[in-house]
């Protein structure tokens, strides 16, 4: 018989597997769960290369998993000034008037949309402030920035452009360029030319911050873009990744079946702790800058169009994915958006079942939980994003909704009600990745979420792990703790279904093992 490399001893684990859900003790082989039980089921397995951990009675349950995520792509989006404490114009204007540049530039991350006040976003609102310095300030919805006219010229651009997808550089009434960037594709114009960090920069951030998502009892992340594969891999064969890192490569508007093809192609991908699963696409973008798709327009008359020029283009490029054997995730925030993934899974017949998901669903109407549960759909939240708006709708989300729309808002538990798996996420660096939060705010929304809307403590845990793991099609081999399965495991200070919610928030993390690994040791 085998010896376990880690055995883990007086913990209260609480298992997610209905054939032992309690157990106190858990031994690890070669990554994988040996064996679940108490201190007897255990015994055997002990040799004299093999670690003991005693808990001394903390919470041990199946690895944390944020459902939707950016670790790597992130790198380049969080840089600069943090932003995300601003809450006023005047204090936007502060904060830049200070800034030191960093290769001629002033770059930063997590700017709020009510930072304006209802005003257009617009550069001639932070112009003066910068000393004539370009600046490139990403929104914190990640769909969208505000550069000065500085950037505008570095970047080459000096009037409107057509993009594939819906993405525009803003004008104001006399046709002149306001700095606002809406999309991707309208943002890459001027991201391409601001500084970037070295690859041994970026190596080295990376490493940090997975290690500091591992102390938070993250052990895996679904990462809803494809990153910078040679830096994972490269990484991943120096050291062990304290995450499990599986990317979902983006399918844009105007790819062609070469381009799908690539997509299939790049599903074989793999390395210790990292592999290509999934494809991301996007059927909106977000309400505060106008690009969500909704059934009736915001009240500035915005969100009537996908982001896909052509909506059966999306359902075609999905119909050719699901035939290839790839699971697709698809951004959807708005109404029209969701109804339209929808249509389009229920248009691929029973074998879509649990095999694709959607990303975000922040407002739905009532007849679409149900959808979600009877079509075997997968809703990919993120609760933390409900500190973006505020409990008396005055915030811009709220404001551009109105009142009814907004009254549907993140409604996380209608849809597990209806039967339907919900995997939770941060959406970092939209959000922070700390997992406690998205299991304390997944309990209690914030801002304009209705109270009603909160899980259990047990369907929030469940949304972190064995949910997740039916997302990612691995609920054969995740999510749980019991023989047979990952050795990916997190053990919390406090009991994560008990627990009162800010409690939750702020537990002690006392270990993270992946792939049995320990990745974090707490006090």
């Amino acid at each position: 018989m085998p010896t376990a490399d880690l055995v883990v001893t007086n913990a209260r684990v609480r298992t997610l597997d209905p054939r032992r859900p309690y157990a106190s003790a858990v031994a690890v082989h070669d990554g994988l769960i040996a064996a679940v039980g108490d201190r007897a089921d255990v015994r055997d397995w002990h040799g004299t290369g093999t670690e003991v951990v005693d808990l001394a009675g903390a919470h041990l349950v199946p690895g944390l998993v944020d459902g939707h995520s950016h670790p790597v792509w992130g790198l380049d989006m969080a840089t600069g000034l943090d932003l995300s404490e601003v809450a006023d114009l005047d204090g936007l204007r502060a904060a830049l008037a200070t800034a030191e540049p960093t290769g001629g530039w002033i770059t930063g991350h997590g700017l709020d949309h009510n930072v304006f006040g209802g005003r257009p976003v617009d550069r001639a609102l932070i112009e003066d402030v910068l000393g004539g310095a370009p600046a490139f300030l990403r929104l914190y919805d990640g769909h969208s920035a505000l550069v000065t006219g500085a950037a505008l010229a570095a970047a080459g651009i000096t009037g409107p452009r057509t993009f594939a997808q819906r993405s525009h550089l803003v004008t104001d009434a006399d046709g002149r360029l306001t700095g606002h960037l809406v999309e991707h594709a309208a943002m890459d114009l001027v991201a391409a030319v601001t500084p970037r960090p070295s690859y041994e920069e970026r190596r080295v951030r990376l490493v940090e911050l997975l290690s500091a998502m591992a102390a938070t009892g993250l052990t895996g992340a679904h990462v809803m873009d494809l990153g910078d594969l040679d830096l994972v891999a490269s990484v991943a064969r120096e050291t062990v990744l304290p995450l499990r890192l599986r990317f979902a490569p983006w399918c844009m508007p105007g790819d062609d079946e070469a381009a799908l093809d690539e997509l299939v192609a790049l599903q074989s991908r793999a390395g210790r702790h990292w592999r290509v699963g999934g494809v991301k696409l996007f059927m909106d973008g977000t309400v505060e800058g106008g690009t969500a798709w909704l059934e009736q327009p915001d009240c500035h008359g915005q969100g009537t169009e996908a982001f896909w020029p052509d909506p059966k283009a999306y359902s075609d490029a999905v119909r050719r994915l699901h035939r290839a054997g790839v699971r697709t995730a698809t951004h959807a925030i708005g109404d029209a958006a969701v109804r339209h993934v929808l249509d389009t899974v229920e248009a691929l017949g029973h074998g879509a079942r649990l095999a694709h998901r959607v990303e975000h669903i922040e407002s739905v109407p009532d007849d679409t939980p149900a959808r979600f549960a009877r079509l075997g759909v997968i809703a990919s939240m993120q609760p933390p994003h409900t500190g973006y708006t505020r409990a008396d709708r005055s915030d811009e989300w709220s404001v551009r909704l109105g009142g009814a729309r907004a009254s549907r808002a993140w409604r996380l538990r209608d849809l597990r009600d209806a039967g339907a798996f919900v995997a939770l996420g941060s959406d970092w660096p939209i959000a922070h990745y700390d997992v406690r939060a998205v299991l304390a705010t997944a309990r209690a929304p914030r801002g304009a979420a209705s109270a009603r809307a909160g899980l259990t403590g047990l369907q929030a845990l469940e949304g972190c792990t064995s949910h997740a793991a039916v997302a990612a099609g691995e609920a054969h081999i995740a999510g749980r703790v019991a023989p047979g399965f990952r050795a990916d495991l997190t053990a919390l200070g406090v009991d994560p279904v008990d627990a009162p919610a800010d409690e939750i928030a702020e537990a002690p993390v006392r270990l993270t093992v992946t792939g049995g690994h320990i990745v974090h040791r707490g006090a």
